[in-house]
């Protein structure tokens, strides 16, 4: 039995019905969990004897939208002692995206998460430090979402320099 079948049958045996899903593909393992068990999960998979996924490498989310759920928060794991990776995935509603905070379990969750909630909205309880990591204080909106709206500047080529030119915020002299 391989490293990450031990893994998923740990998972299946101690959450049982929390796991709603093992998909693999080119030979990464995703397993999807109800975000309500995602801690226990979290801290089965870095305290277990055998398992020691000690190391939280990233931590994202996709937006689905306008598919319900529409967030997946994704953590990929990885254990040093076997070298084997994970990845788990939570999914959480687009009226109200709230995970619990993982720092608890793997410090470094603080800054993927603050990252997380900065880009898409979803916010974390319990976590130390929630605000803004990328976009200023004051911001509207969360840029990685797929209902954003989008920039728009016009490309500038041979024969529209000089309107673009003309548009530039040059310094005065």
């Amino acid at each position: 039995m391989s490293q990450i079948e031990k893994t998923v049958a740990a998972l299946r045996d101690a959450l049982r019905e929390a796991v709603s899903e093992v998909k693999e593909f080119r030979g990464d393992t995703t397993v999807v969990i109800a975000k309500e068990r995602l801690l226990e999960a979290l801290r089965l998979l870095k305290d277990a004897p055998g398992l020691e996924y000690n190391f939280l490498t990233t931590l994202t989310a996709i937006d689905d939208w306008p598919a319900e759920p529409r967030f997946s928060v994704i953590y990929q794991l990885y254990s040093m002692k076997h070298n084997v990776r994970l990845r788990l995935k939570a999914l959480t509603p687009g009226d109200d995206p709230v995970m619990p905070t993982a720092t608890g379990v793997y410090p470094n969750a603080n800054w993927h998460e603050r990252e997380v909630y900065d880009m898409f909205g979803i916010t974390f309880t319990g976590h130390p430090d929630l605000r803004r990591i990328l976009m200023p204080a004051d911001w509207g909106g969360h840029p990685l979402r797929k209902d954003y709206p989008l920039g728009y500047e016009e490309v500038q080529f041979s024969f529209n320099w000089h309107e673009i030119d003309n548009k530039k915020p040059y310094a005065k002299a």
